[in-house]
This record gives C-alpha cells, sequence and structure tokens, in this order.
C-alpha cells in the first residue's frame, strides 16, 4: 500500500507535528469509501492526519490527537487543524473552538467538526461549510480546495514519534572494502615519534561502561573471531584491579599492531572507591608498571616496586579515551560527572588529546539494535552525544560511538567498522600528541 502523499510532503506536516513519521492506515481506493472501512481500519489510532486529493489537483485535509470513535459525538481537541498546499507550501488552519473540533460519525469518514468532512455520507465527496458554528476552522473553500468536492483519493496517516533522521549526520560508508581499508591503515599506522613504535591509549571511565569490552572488540577484529582476553562483564565493582597494557597482533601469527590500549580500574561514585584519582597522573607519565594492583585508598609511591622514574615517551599515555556507557548517560551521577571532570582536567594539564567512546548505543536506542548503521541517522544516539559532549566538557567531534562484542560468537562487519573507525580517530588524536612533542624539539633544537 503506497501513500499518494510525497514525501516532500510527508515532510512539510511531520514539521509542524515534531520529530515524528506517518504510517498509511486507510486508503479509500482499496478500502472502500465508505465510513465501516474508513473506521475499521483508524478508530483508536492517533493522533492522525487525514488526507483528500480532488480532481482539480488539490491536497487537503486535518489533524487530530484524538482517536476516532463511532460514538456520534464531539471530542475536544485544542491541538487540531486543517490545512492545504499550495505548491510546496502548507496553508495552516488552527482550530478556533476546541470543544468541536472532531465529531465520532459512523457513517463518514474523517470528520472535523461540521467544517470538513472526507467521504461524506459513504460517498467519494467532501462536505465543507467553513461559516457553520462559529467558523470552527477560520478557511476559505476556494483556497482548501478550489470548491471541488470530488475526491479521487482519501488517506489516513497515524502519526508515530521516531528518532530516525532523514539521513546521516556523519558518513560512513558500510561496504566490506571500508572494513579492510581501514584495517590496513591501522596496521601500517607509524608514530611520528622514532622513539615511539606503538602508541599508549588509556581508557577510563566508569565501572561497567566497557573498557575491557572495547580491548576485547578491536582484539576480535584483528583475530578474525570473537575474544575475551581482557576480564570483563556485570558487575557493581571494578572487575579490572589491575592497570594493564594490551598488545594487538594482526591475526594468530601476526604482528603487533602500533596500538597498546591500557586498560585501568572502573570510576567509581564513592570516596575510597574505584580508580583513585591521583593514580592518574603517574598513569599519564608513564611511572605505572604493567599488573600494578591498584589500591582505591592509597596511590601509586616512587618507592614501590615496580615503579619507573625514568619513563621514556614510549612509556606515557598519547591519547586518552573515556568510555561512557551509552544507555547511561541520562543517569550519571554528580559524583562521577565530577571524577570525570577531575581526571579531564589532570589530562588536559599535560596536553594529552582526549575523546570519548560512547558504548552500548545499541542498548540505548531500538533503532541502533535493529541496525547498526543506523547510528548516524539516530535522533536519540545524537541528543546522547551532545549530553555527553556537554557533560564533560569536549566537543561533539570528540564524541565516537562504538558497539562493543558481549553476546557474539561471530563478527559483525558493521560492528567492525564502527570500532575501526573509532580507532582511527585516536590515531588522528595521538598524531596531534606526537606533532606537538616535534614541534617543541624542532623549537629547542633537539633530534626526534
Amino acid at each position: 500500500m503506497n501513500p499518494r502523499l510525497t514525501k516532500s510532503q510527508q515532510r512539510t506536516i511531520c514539521s509542524q507535528l515534531g520529530r515524528v513519521k506517518l504510517q498509511l492506515l486507510y486508503k479509500a481506493s482499496i478500502h472502500g469509501f465508505t465510513g465501516a472501512a474508513f473506521h475499521q481500519r483508524c478508530d483508536t489510532r492517533s493522533p492522525t492526519v487525514s488526507v483528500g486529493y480532488n480532481v482539480s489537483g488539490f491536497v487537503f485535509g486535518g489533524y487530530t490527537k484524538q482517536p476516532f470513535n463511532q460514538s456520534g459525538g464531539y471530542t475536544y481537541d485544542d491541538q487540531a487543524f486543517l490545512f492545504t498546499f499550495s505548491g510546496e507550501k502548507l496553508l495552516k488552519y488552527p482550530v478556533t473552538v476546541p470543544t468541536y473540533a472532531v465529531k465520532m460519525y459512523s457513517h463518514s469518514g474523517p470528520y472535523f467538526g461540521e467544517a470538513l468532512i472526507l467521504v461524506n455520507g459513504n460517498q467519494p465527496v467532501v462536505y465543507n461549510n467553513p461559516g457553520r458554528y462559529y467558523r470552527l476552522y477560520n478557511f476559505s473553500a476556494a483556497e482548501m480546495h478550489g470548491n471541488d468536492l470530488n475526491l479521487t483519493e482519501c488517506e489516513v496517516y497515524q502519526v508515530e514519534e521516531t528518532t530516525e533522521l532523514e539521513k546521516p549526520w556523519r558518513t560512513i560508508i558500510w561496504e566490506s572494502e571500508t572494513r579492510d581499508t581501514l584495517m590496513e591503515s591501522i596496521k601500517s599506522y607509524k608514530p611520528t615519534v622514532s622513539s615511539v613504535s606503538q602508541v599508549r591509549i588509556l581508557l577510563i571511565g566508569p565501572v561497567g561502561a566497557g573498557k575491557s569490552s572495547f580491548f576485547n572488540s578491536i582484539n576480535s577484529v584483528f583475530r578474525g573471531h570473537v575474544t575475551s582476553k581482557a576480564i570483563s562483564g556485570s558487575s557493581s565493582t571494578s572487575l579490572t584491579t589491575q592497570f594493564r597494557s594490551y598488545s594487538l597482533k594482526a591475526g594468530r601469527e601476526g604482528k603487533p599492531l602500533p596500538i597498546i590500549l591500557c586498560d585501568t580500574m572502573g570510576l567509581e561514585e564513592s570516596t575510597g572507591a574505584g580508580l583513585n584519582i591521583e593514580d592518574i597522573s603517574n598513569i599519564l607519565k608513564g611511572h605505572l608498571p604493567d599488573l600494578y594492583q591498584f589500591n582505591p585508598s592509597a596511590p601509586l609511591h616512587s618507592e614501590a616496586h615496580g615503579y619507573r622514574k625514568s619513563p621514556a615517551p614510549k612509556d606515557k599515555i598519547h591519547c586518552v579515551a573515556f568510555v561512557v556507557d551509552g544507555s547511561k548517560v541520562s543517569i550519571m551521577s554528580e559524583e562521577l560527572e565530577k571524577k570525570l571532570d577531575a581526571v579531564r582536567q589532570k589530562v588536559n594539564l599535560m596536553g594529552i588529546p582526549q575523546l570519548v567512546l560512547l558504548t552500548k548505543v545499541d542498548e540505548a536506542c531500538p533503532l541502533v539494535t535493529e541496525d547498526v548503521r543506523n547510528v548516524y541517522k539516530s535522533y536519540y544516539i545524537k541528543q546522547m552525544m551532545q549530553e555527553v559532549s556537554t557533560r564533560l566538557g569536549v566537543p561533539l567531534s570528540c564524541v565516537v560511538p562504538v558497539r562493543n562484542y558481549s553476546e557474539e560468537l561471530e563478527l559483525d562487519p558493521n560492528c567492525d567498522i564502527l570500532l575501526l573507525n573509532a580507532v582511527k580517530q585516536i590515531l588522528r588524536f595521538a598524531d596531534d600528541y606526537f606533532d606537538e612533542i616535534n614541534d617543541r624539539r624542532a623549537s629547542s633544537g633537539l633530534l626526534c
């Protein structure tokens, strides 16, 4: 059942109603020009847009938020309006007496307060009387439908809320070649500082946000199957209790990739629980050894076993990725937000670039659950990213959505593309860090 209302006309009507789409319920040429057919298809459905088409080419109708029925009485609706198209422009006539906005009559189609009736008396005709009953809708018959009362079609659409944007607001090419190109560009990446062979990326975030799962997911992409090297799962406290530096390989016997993902204990709301904020500086500066056991109540001190007193550039963090659970953005506590802000201040002081990985976007939006390729067509995900941008104080361009592997047994090429795009963005940010080092060394006459 194809709608006669054009996409352009649908967009124009929807622009009056918010973020919605139109779903066709009733089409008179298919279901019949009768009140019974109309009520069978449309009763109890709301809000609705009813549209008439006449021989003269006019497209006109009305909107009501009230569900249709066959009670015979009037229904109050202060949001009801009639409309007609003048070219691509919509002319709108709001209800003036809401008490009589819509009438529920069994022997006709959509019935707007004695002023306009589509499929009147079980016939493909329009009843029109704009001047009766206090001019319930103030319109001109000539302007509305050209005084042509013969219908060629009548349609009724249900108005449905939608989170889907008309087109993606970021561009991703969802093809296997894209996945292959991204993998090759990551494999061949080389830091511009000669003494550094691998970019060290620090993952920081609340407990359960998906830090370890992000490493496992990236590792899975390059291993060619789903892996679970880092401990991950659901818990109210951090499953990661050590500082871990994970290298990745391109395949089972492949060469190490030019990236190291550093996993930390999760941030927790309570004081004295989770990652100690004072440990952050030691991690960023490269003092912490791999397998260091975190102590939430006491940060690492310079005399501890394994403490690197003179870390080289290769030991330092080159980019920080804040990992935030997309399904919990709106309920992030003030205490947790303060801890993230404290971490960001330390990162900023050291001039280390940072971005946000927004995880679990499929759990946050049904549109993305249905197909991960909808991630940049989801209005809800965009709103969520904007909220994260505001609450963490980072530009929207620094917020990247991802979907980690959690329950799958096999890889999904589209999830891979989203994950690999995140890594590509991280490497671009790391390049900014290395460029800054090279600039400082060049200005001081030192070599890299």
